[in-house]
């Protein structure tokens, strides 16, 4: 059995960066990812966000992508979502996230930052931070977006 210790910090927002998780809506569903993430062997270890946009701290196992662990997180809490008429008109979540790993030197301070979300955008907005993580990252702006 391998060992693997793969921390990543996840980060996508409601479609059109709607304002549909208030404080009623967020606490149910972050409860709920981590639970159905459970259910499907992801380990998130924090979660958090605000109004328009939700961050994960996620140890991936040998056999997850990027790619699955977003589509089955998102597919599934969107659909939950709209089972239980949470918001309307109808909720979803856009194809893109943002994606980085995490030294385990650095999992304390992505935990708080994560877990302080609601604080944080009381002055930062969620354009402002997706900016300095893309730069962070080393993505480049262009006219037509990042790259």
């Amino acid at each position: 059995m391998p060992w693997i210790k793969v921390w990543i910090h996840f980060v996508w927002s409601t479609k059109n960066r709607e304002p549909y998780l208030n404080d009623g809506i967020r606490g149910m569903l972050f409860n709920h990812i981590e639970q159905n993430a459970r259910k499907k062997k992801i380990f998130i270890d924090t979660i958090g966000g605000f109004t328009d946009h939700v961050h994960s701290l996620i140890s991936l196992g040998g056999s997850q992508s990027l790619r699955e662990i977003m589509q089955l997180i998102k597919g599934e809490s969107s659909n939950w979502i709209n089972k239980n008429g949470l918001v309307s008109p109808h909720f979803g979540w856009p194809d893109e996230y943002f994606a980085a790993s995490v030294s385990a030197s650095n999992l304390p301070a992505v935990r708080k930052y994560i877990l302080n979300q609601e604080a944080h955008h009381s002055t930062f907005s969620f354009d402002d931070e997706s900016e300095v993580f893309l730069k962070r990252a080393g993505f480049q702006k262009f006219k037509d977006g990042w790259k």
